[in-house]
Parts: C-alpha cells; sequence; structure tokens
C-alpha cells in the first residue's frame, strides 16, 4: 500500500528539466500517510526531492509523530527504470537526522518503476559513516 501512494505522489512532480519523476509516501505511527514529489526550479539547486518533501511535510504538520517508514518510487519520461534507486546523498542525511531526532530507525523501500522493491531497515543502512549533531 504504501508503494502504491509513492506511485500516486510520482505523478504530482514537477519535474520540467529533468523529466525524472519520484515519488515518496512515508507512513507515521499513527497510521497516517504523508506524500511528497520532486519540485523542480530552473534556478538550481533551488528544487527539492521527494524523500524531503515528504519528511519535512511529516515535520512540519506532524511534528511529535515518529515515521516508521518511507516507500520511494521513479519514472523517467524517455527511458523505463526498471533498477531500484536509493536516495541521493542530501535525502539519506535528512532521513538519518529524523532517526536521530525520533531515536528509531525509518524503514526504506526503494524501486525503479518496475522492478525489484529493495527494503533496508534504516538510512544508516545506506549512510553507514554519516555526520550528525554529535560533531557540532
Amino acid at each position: 500500500e504504501l508503494m502504491t501512494k509513492a506511485q500516486q505522489a510520482r505523478e504530482n512532480a514537477y519535474a520540467p528539466y529533468s523529466r525524472f519523476r519520484v515519488g515518496a509516501a512515508l507512513q507515521l505511527a499513527s497510521g497516517e500517510i504523508v506524500l511528497g514529489s520532486n519540485q523542480e526550479n530552473a534556478a538550481f539547486p533551488s528544487g527539492l526531492c521527494a524523500e524531503r518533501v515528504a519528511v519535512f511535510n511529516a515535520g512540519a504538520n506532524f511534528p511529535n509523530e515518529t515515521i516508521t517508514a518511507i516507500a520511494i518510487t521513479v519514472r523517467a519520461e524517455n527511458h523505463e527504470v526498471s533498477e531500484a534507486i536509493a536516495p541521493c546523498g542530501a535525502c539519506r542525511q535528512s532521513l538519518a537526522e529524523y532517526e536521530q531526532k525520533q531515536k528509531s530507525p525509518i524503514a526504506i523501500y526503494f524501486m525503479g518503476e518496475t522492478g525489484e522493491i529493495i527494503k533496508v531497515a534504516s538510512v544508516m543502512d545506506l549512510l553507514p559513516i554519516g555526520f550528525d549533531a554529535k560533531y557540532l
């Protein structure tokens, strides 16, 4: 169900430059689902990735809720993406910040437009040597 919501969110992407649509759906502990899609801007890098749109939306509108999982999917307008596409470094770092803030992992499910869904238990599986507030 979460990946289906991410696929629906992907269709709301504003991607006139890359033509690469990304959708994200995250689940809160309450069961609420929060969506995000990538939003591009001609003044690069002013756009925002789908994962961060969803996470920041949840942080702004459900500040005391725990994020339990996020599903991410993509679609390119000029070719089929059949391999799973993991979050970019900035999104990994943002997810790591929220894991630290809420003191619990966020399961991540990601796929291409078609093909296998990959699951990791925590963003730290994708960002093993991360930067966090303890270094500041």
